[in-house]
């Protein structure tokens, strides 16, 4: 008989396996309907979720908090719209201590990951695929350690697995204190470029300069159209990194050069626009430009084969995001960046927390701590 031994993060058998609480709930930020999340985010108990073949339970020890969570607790656009009641938060950083067939080999590990289908992460423990998780080393501390995942890899891809992005070469980054503009900002000067930065007010602003943006525009006063212009003697831009969508679209088509690479990332302004009619082909055309869609999300060769004959979607290959993780922590660990955190705030404080982020209040990322999360950082 193995005899259980307390410990902070909760019950370590002497084999060295976390274990869930003594009854085997935890607590979860859940909605039973939509609406603003201070209205409908309800502290629930519920049961431990098990994981099923390919899938791991994460202890959670921070919660960063990303502006498609807004979606799944008003109702707005989602490509699945999950079964209410259920718990909002698509990305986790915690350790594992429940695996699914397959997966043993994740046992007790610290790392970042994407939740089963986007969802699921406001809670103690939460269920994530294994080809979507990547280790985070001891050397990183909360909370930076749970700000990496999603920004830099999306950065990374778009910027370097889309775009090839090269030394000497112009980018345009827009909403660039937020998380991913942030990191885009850093690896892009960090790979010699030269950034053109976006940001809505004159301290975000400052925070683009702060991290090496050569040039940096509040989008609310100045067109940065003609500053780009401007700054490329009227040749336009090698990249556009555009996570904001159909507010700056035309202004940023203007903004690239011949043979330039524009970098669909997201649709922040309209959610609407992501699955409807949108883009005018003649107008790419007249661009002479390469329009390149960027995916943060990662699949197994088996699953990423049934994607694309099933749904005709091209996934990143998980090896890709292993490089990436890999790469990301190397820049970290030397200085050359960092996440950019603008609000760390307890569990309990986690309704507010994505009510600030809606209301565009906030820089950089928004982490949670939970209780594990605080006593593993202590």
């Amino acid at each position: 008989m193995v005899r259980p031994i307390m410990c902070g993060e909760g019950i370590r058998h002497e084999t060295g396996e976390l274990m869930a609480s003594d009854d085997g709930s935890m607590r979860a930020w859940r909605l039973h309907e939509y609406g603003e999340p201070t209205d409908v985010l309800q502290l629930d108990t519920v049961p431990i979720p098990e994981p099923d073949a390919g899938e791991v339970v994460v202890q959670v020890h921070g919660i960063p908090l990303n502006l498609n969570d807004l979606e799944r607790i008003t109702g707005g656009n989602m490509m699945v719209r999950p079964e209410l009641p259920y718990s909002p938060g698509m990305e986790v950083m915690g350790v594992v201590v429940k695996c699914g067939a397959g997966t043993e080999a994740w046992m007790g590990r610290r790392v970042v990951a994407t939740t089963k289908a986007a969802y699921g992460g406001f809670a103690e423990y939460s269920t994530c695929p294994a080809a979507s998780m990547f280790d985070m080393p001891e050397a990183i501390p909360l909370p930076d350690a749970a700000a990496l995942f999603f920004p830099f890899h999306l950065a990374w891809l778009g910027l370097f697995d889309r775009a090839d992005l090269k030394a000497g070469e112009t980018v345009l980054i827009h909403a660039a204190a937020g998380g991913s503009g942030s990191a885009a900002i850093q690896l892009a000067v960090h790979a010699g470029a030269r950034v053109i930065a976006t940001a809505g007010s004159d301290a975000k602003v400052q925070l683009c300069r702060d991290l090496g943006a050569q040039v940096a525009v509040n989008y609310t006063t100045t067109d940065f159209a003609e500053v780009v212009l401007a700054e490329t003697a009227n040749q336009g831009v090698d990249v556009v990194f555009d996570n904001v969508g159909e507010a700056v679209m035309e202004a940023s088509l203007k903004s690239t050069k011949y043979n330039g690479r524009y970098l669909m990332m997201g649709f922040a302004s309209n959610k609407l626009v992501a699955d409807e009619p949108f883009i005018v082909p003649r107008r790419i055309a007249l661009g002479n430009l390469k329009l390149c869609g960027v995916l943060l999300s990662y699949a197994q060769p088996d699953a990423s084969e049934f994607l694309k004959t099933a749904m005709g979607w091209n996934f990143a290959p998980a090896a890709l995001g292993e490089r990436i993780m890999r790469e990301i922590v190397d820049l970290v660990l030397a200085g050359h960046v960092k996440p950019v955190i603008g609000q760390v705030v307890d569990f309990d404080g986690t309704p507010a927390a994505m009510a600030a982020m809606a209301a565009r209040e906030t820089v950089g990322r928004i982490i949670i701590l939970t209780d594990a999360g605080r006593a593993a950082s202590a």
